[in-house]
């Protein structure tokens, strides 16, 4: 929030629908920015910052209401990688979340009436692998070692203080329950986003099973799914909210797939805003796109809910 006047996005999602933002990476590199490591756009913390404050008031201006921050591939293993240490490394987190909020209020200070929401990216251990297993989960790991790898970054991110954590393109039901267990006690609202293919994660459980596991954690304020092709949200939608109770997230991608050995997005988009009215009534509150939606797609996605930016 940026301001103590501002209600919770707790709240506003019990009143209403929020408009989420589009996809981070593309948004840099139509700025020009090369984003061919495994950092990714994580990478733009340390080398311009100020290009990742300019992508996230692109959605603020095209009507997004929360901000999620390039976060999602920064983690301390992969910072070492590329020989940053710990201290510079926890730096970088918290400045994603700080970039974010400067971008927030230069959006307000331009006019922007309404209130505007910061999430910190939590992205799952197959991002700090780069080689597209976020997309497959089952990573070898158990629920106690993936729970160790995500709460000192997660400790970070909540120190930074966002308004929400945003634990998404999570794979694996096990890995959900691992990020559930680090979130407790952090003392900052998160959302748990599975990445899906139809009516399971891409690990193969069924969604009910792994949207269960949030249904009693009273840190998780939304539940849903993300980075997914739009085909595949409406029916997840349906699921979340009938397993939970809980408000649902959903931004999928363009519909394109993500081919990890070329690092490039192949085949059509097929993200439309005439579908978010649909995932509305299914029981979405907190809806925006992923990969490959840009700011075009957001304005469209909040003139399809019926709001103005």
């Amino acid at each position: 929030m940026t301001s103590n006047t501002s209600p919770s996005l707790a709240d506003a999602l019990a009143a209403g629908t929020v408009v989420l933002d589009g996809g981070m990476s593309n948004q840099l590199e139509s700025a020009g920015h090369d984003l061919g490591d495994e950092l990714w756009s994580a990478r733009l913390l340390a080398e311009r910052p100020e290009a990742v404050t300019q992508a996230h008031l692109a959605y603020f201006r095209a009507g997004a209401d929360v901000a999620i921050t390039a976060s999602y591939q920064a983690t301390f293993e992969g910072f070492a990688r590329r020989g940053t240490g710990h201290a510079e490394a926890a730096r970088l987190l918290a400045l994603s979340v700080e970039l974010a909020r400067e971008a927030a209020r230069q959006a307000q200070g331009a006019g922007a009436d309404r209130p505007l929401w910061v999430a910190a990216s939590v992205g799952p251990y197959g991002a700090m692998l780069a080689d597209g297993s976020e997309y497959r989960g089952r990573y070898g790991l158990s629920v106690a070692e993936l729970e160790r790898f995500h709460r000192p970054r997660m400790e970070v991110l909540a120190a930074a203080a966002p308004d929400v954590l945003a634990l998404e393109t999570v794979p694996d039901a096990d890995e959900g329950a691992a990020l559930l267990g680090a979130v407790r006690g952090l003392g900052v609202p998160a959302w748990l986003s599975y990445t899906v293919d139809g009516r399971r994660t891409r690990a193969g459980q069924p969604l009910e099973e792994a949207f269960a596991l949030a249904a009693g954690v009273d840190e998780v304020i939304a539940v849903g799914v993300n980075c997914c092709v739009p085909e595949d949200v409406g029916p997840a939608v349906e699921i979340a909210a009938r397993v939970t109770g809980k408000p649902v997230v959903a931004y999928p991608n363009s519909g394109e797939a993500w081919d990890a050995e070329a690092r490039a997005w192949t085949g059509r988009t097929r993200f439309g805003a005439d579908q978010v009215k649909t995932w509305r009534d299914a029981g979405a509150r907190l809806i925006g796109g992923c990969c490959r939606v840009g700011p075009e797609g957001i304005t469209s996605i909040r003139q399809a809910l019926g709001s103005a930016p």
